[in-house]
């Protein structure tokens, strides 16, 4: 299986976007959006901001453990990471990002 890009509809009404990787982990979701064409907005976002290393921001959980978020030009969150249990494994899961983010497909779901 190659990366995709997923939108659904949650069972909050709203709509949501995941970038899952060629493994089929998750590596990116989006918070909700109001319509569809929201969530597909987060994911041009996405494939704008997701190449340049800048727009990432190496957080800590508050377990002990790391995720990243993806951010806009403006600042604003576009996506979350998992949770990692290493500053390498979130790297990782950056760098997959960066690679997959530009150019996978959207499949709606």
């Amino acid at each position: 299986m190659s990366a995709r890009y997923e939108i659904f509809l949650g069972t909050d009404g709203q709509y949501y976007f995941r970038l899952r990787a060629g493994n089929s982990e998750i590596i990116l979701q989006s918070e909700g959006y109001s319509t569809r064409q929201g969530a597909v907005n987060g994911v041009q976002s996405v494939k704008t901001h997701s190449p340049h290393d800048r727009f990432y921001s190496r957080l800590p959980s508050r377990d002990n453990k790391y995720y990243f978020t993806l951010n806009a030009a403006n600042n604003q969150t576009i996506g979350k990471s998992q949770v990692y249990t290493s500053t390498t494994a979130r790297e990782i899961g950056i760098e997959s990002v960066k690679r997959n983010g530009p150019t996978a497909p959207i499949v709606y779901i």
